[in-house]
């Protein structure tokens, strides 16, 4: 048969060795712990990141609705002055016809005017030597 001293000393290496199961099983746990502490913080951060995403992306979508908007109202307005610009050109064309029927007959008077002006220089120096002979006859200068 077997002694008490064997049966205490089997009880102790099982003790030994559950002691170093529980260690093990410990370690285990805070390496587990450790592990999900770290899955948690990086699930966290990769949550901030997507909501930081989604606004970004929210912002970016406000932001071409505005500028679809604006674009619009731009393009209305274009269309408004473009259509104010055309209805004003055809009130004012008839008048800017007429200044231009004026501008080219002043051309012509100021032509006819220049070329009166040669002409009557031109006669005058051609008849200035009969007229200084008619001038001195006339004072009877001799």
């Amino acid at each position: 048969m077997t002694s008490n001293d064997e049966i205490m000393r089997a009880i102790g290496r099982v003790e030994g060795r559950l002691t170093g199961i529980e260690d093990s099983v410990s370690h285990l746990r805070e390496e587990v712990s450790d592990e999900k502490d770290s899955a948690h913080e990086s699930r966290s951060v990769i949550h901030r990141r997507l909501d930081e995403q989604a606004r970004q992306i929210h912002l970016l979508d406000m932001t071409v609705t505005v500028s679809s908007n604006v674009d619009g109202q731009i393009r209305d307005e274009i269309k408004t002055l473009k259509e104010m610009v055309d209805k004003n050109h055809e009130a004012v064309a008839p008048t800017l016809e007429e200044w231009k029927k004026m501008k080219t007959l002043g051309y012509g008077i100021s032509g006819l005017i220049a070329f009166a002006g040669l002409t009557v220089g031109g006669i005058v120096a051609y008849m200035s030597d009969g007229a200084v002979a008619a001038l001195r006859h006339w004072l009877k200068i001799n």
